[in-house]
């Protein structure tokens, strides 16, 4: 599946009228968020952060979170998976985060979704491309997927 690849902007998440839903995958310590997540989080006026403050969501490996956009985005269910620290997250790691999130999107049956993923400074951009499409792309079996991923990995994935 080919997807549409979207820069991490306010305006690229305010154009997601055709999906139903947004799958954060997030860091346990990137805090405040940034890239898509962050544009999220300020959408929802800081909706987010509270639940990230409050530890019901923390970005722990394993973690899942469903929780209503209540119209303050176009998809209306906001899906996210933990990944761990930033400077920790491996390969396999990545693998069992986007793994775990179809799984939770196919027992939710989501039809189309956009996968955002924080910026990954330990894992080169052929690796996370690589890992997107054998699990993410592979596995989803909705009929539409989009990818909010920043310049270098963009490219890969176009």
């Amino acid at each position: 599946m080919k997807p549409e690849v979207l820069e991490p902007t306010l305006d690229a998440l305010d154009s997601l009228a055709g999906y139903e839903a947004l799958c954060l995958v997030v860091t346990e310590d990137e805090r405040p968020l940034t890239g898509a997540a962050g544009y999220v989080d300020w959408r929802m006026c800081g909706g987010l952060s509270r639940l990230l403050k409050a530890g019901f969501f923390t970005g722990q490996p394993g973690e899942r979170l469903l929780t209503p956009s209540d119209g303050q985005l176009p998809p209306t269910r906001l899906f996210a998976v933990g990944l761990g620290r930033a400077g920790a997250v491996t390969p396999l790691g990545l693998e069992h985060a986007l793994t775990a999130a179809v799984t939770m999107l196919k027992k939710a049956g989501v039809d189309s979704v956009v996968l955002a993923l924080p910026t990954l400074r330990k894992l080169d951009e052929a690796t996370c491309a690589d890992i997107v499409r054998r699990t993410f792309l592979t596995g989803f079996e909705g009929a539409h997927v989009g990818v909010f991923a920043d310049k270098g990995l963009k490219s890969r994935l176009s």
